[in-house]
């Protein structure tokens, strides 16, 4: 049976530091990523995008490379955790690139349970709500009207046309 070599954190590698890497391996909840000098961390589903994604295989392929926010290091068990979302930008900074009235591409991500709206990924980092409609399935591009975009509470409001 073979020991699978640990490589130490580099002692110069700091929280919120953006570090390059490569997609090694990915898994259901997250994907290990590479830095050079061979550590490797996890990206957490959740720190992958605003957008609330099935799958990591949706964002990344294996041997990609990506850049990074170290998020948390662990040099006691020798573990760190990344994040990708905060760096595709802020809200406010997604959400100019957009305007009322205006039509545009999205990908459904999720459906409220009650069928009280649909969540529409226009980035990774913007995500509005249309109204619920019938039919309408997990990653299927839809074309929206951006109804209104309020700011002061982060919310696009979106009609699948």
């Amino acid at each position: 049976m073979k020991c699978k070599k640990i490589i130490p954190i580099d002692p110069n590698l700091q929280e919120n530091m953006i570090v390059d890497g490569k997609v090694k391996s990915i898994q259901p909840y997250g994907a290990f990523i590479e830095m050079k000098g061979g550590a490797v961390g996890l990206l957490h589903i959740e720190d992958i995008s605003v957008a609330r994604i099935k799958s990591p295989y949706e964002r990344f392929e294996i041997g990609q490379e990506i850049k990074v926010k170290v998020k948390e290091i662990d040099r006691i068990n020798n573990k760190l955790m990344f994040s990708y979302k905060e760096l595709l930008g802020t809200w406010e900074e997604n959400a100019k690139q957009f305007q009322e009235g205006t039509r545009v591409n999205g990908i459904v991500r999720d459906i409220e349970k009650n069928k009280n709206g649909i969540f529409i990924e226009l980035k990774p980092n913007l995500v509005g709500m249309a109204e619920y409609k019938e039919n309408m399935q997990y990653g299927e591009e839809v074309e929206v009207y951006i109804k209104k975009i309020v700011p002061e509470k982060k919310k696009v409001k979106l009609i699948i046309c």
